[in-house]
């Protein structure tokens, strides 16, 4: 094993980061974690601190989960690997897409198809939406719509269907056809008002304005978070999603939960759809159903898309569409056991009871730090928007998140920065203890940002 001088000396200069510019790692080379426990991760130094990020919104369970660790080692024993393309599979699989059609029952999800992250899951619905339009004879329909501020990961189809340029401007000309509506955000939007319901019944308006002129029989589907989460944890008014599945049905368009983040408790409900009474056509999910131990993910299938599926009797029904790990035994083996624990925890209780302490605690400190310009979330999603002026709204600097992020890492706190916004997402296992010692350190990283 390499010492910890050789890691120090080496950190950034062979590999690139995703989500960064090699120079500013180089230059500003990042934190690096050796070890974690419980809620806790510890750097190369030995500093401990408490994972508000539940490392990207995926260790629902925290680090020290040993029936996951023991399926995997079990599983790595028995079948390190084989492929799922036609004409194989394997039992974990076949165990594992029974498991999620029990965990999707309410939503009327019939069918799994394995993937190896969220942005895989992403492309898989996307791709599987406007095939499902050709097998059902209306070959036109396939442009997609979402909302600005979405985030669907970072394949060409998810980049062209995301809403915030910084993961679109640098990869274009993206997919033709993918149209944006505004975001249901209280805080920012074009409507002049922050009053949630009316926000959703401007967006709707919007939404059947964009149908009448794309025509409805060109559209394949709507993708949408019911939460969204990495452009800044934007809450929607209840009837938001319920009023976009009732537009979607009106005029024969899918719609497409990306569940990557929500599923499996962290709204507080056991996924984000059913938190909003909705059933969609397909799910996008992947994070925390390994608790992040492996990398995987999977697109649930609705009733109506399965039956469309598998009645077609020509080739326009053959799925031409796959990864080399779909249905990787060890992630299946590491899901099984997560899904046992996320039930015998229950988890998204903790998530909901916890999430009121923590959205009152981010009250307090926007209540004592003028640079918080806005607190929101649900759950075990937060986040704080910094600005440098409460009355105009401008984004906070770059210098000012730096030293937030700087400030509550010295008190035993890890945040996530993204762009203005401090995003929080911890373990769904975490105490009351847990979210007090976030305030603590968030109330340092927001008098550092003050100061900075």
């Amino acid at each position: 094993m390499r010492d910890s001088n050789f890691l120090k000396e080496n950190n950034a200069k062979h590999m690139w980061h995703p989500m960064a510019h090699p120079a500013d790692m180089r230059s500003n080379p990042p934190t690096m974690i050796t070890g974690a426990e419980g809620v806790e991760i510890i750097d190369i130094d030995g500093h401990r601190t408490l994972d508000a990020v539940g490392g990207l919104w995926n260790a629902n369970l925290g680090y020290s989960v040993e029936s996951i660790k023991q399926a995997m080692t079990e599983q790595l024993m028995e079948l390190p690997y084989y492929s799922a393309f036609r004409g194989t599979t394997n039992d974990k699989a076949v165990e594992l897409s029974y498991e999620l059609s029990e965990w999707f029952k309410p939503e009327k999800m019939v069918r799994s198809f394995f993937t190896s992250g969220g942005s895989d899951s992403v492309e898989t619905c996307l791709r599987l939406a406007r095939q499902y339009h050709k097998v059902r004879g209306e070959g036109e329909r396939t442009k997609f719509i979402s909302l600005k501020k979405g985030y669907h990961g970072t394949h060409f189809g998810g980049a062209s269907v995301n809403g915030n340029a910084n993961f679109r401007r640098n990869y274009e000309p993206l997919l033709p056809g993918c149209f944006q509506l505004p975001a249901p955000w209280t805080y920012r939007n074009p409507f002049n008002t922050a009053n949630p319901q009316k926000i959703a019944n401007r967006i709707i308006a919007l939404f059947e304005e964009e149908i009448a002129f794309q025509g409805a029989n060109t559209i394949a589907a709507m993708i949408m978070e019911p939460v969204l989460g990495a452009g800044g944890v934007i809450v929607p008014h209840e009837t938001f999603m319920p009023m976009v599945r009732e537009v979607c049905d009106k005029h024969g368009i899918l719609l497409i939960a990306d569940e990557v983040i929500t599923a499996f408790g962290r709204t507080g409900a056991m996924h984000g759809s059913r938190l909003w009474g909705v059933a969609p056509d397909m799910m996008c999910t992947a994070k925390a159903v390994t608790n992040s131990y492996f990398p995987f993910g999977a697109a649930m299938i609705g009733e109506k898309v399965a039956e469309a599926f598998e009645a077609n009797k020509d080739a326009t029904g053959n799925i031409g569409h796959g990864y080399t790990y779909s249905a990787h035994p060890v992630g299946c083996a590491a899901a099984l056991a997560t899904l046992a624990e996320t039930k015998k925890a229950r988890v998204w209780g903790n998530a909901k009871e916890r999430g009121v302490e923590l959205q009152a605690g981010l009250a307090q400190l926007k209540e004592k730090h003028p640079i918080a310009g806005d607190t929101r979330g649900i759950g075990l999603m937060a986040a704080i928007e910094l600005v440098a002026d409460r009355e105009t709204k401008v984004p906070a600097s770059k210098a000012a998140m730096a030293a937030a992020f700087e400030g509550a890492y010295a008190d035993g706190v890890t945040i996530r920065v993204s762009g203005n916004n401090i995003i929080l997402s911890p373990p769904l296992i975490i105490t009351s203890n847990d979210v007090t010692r976030m305030m603590s350190a968030l109330d340092k990283g927001l008098t550092a940002a003050a100061n900075a």
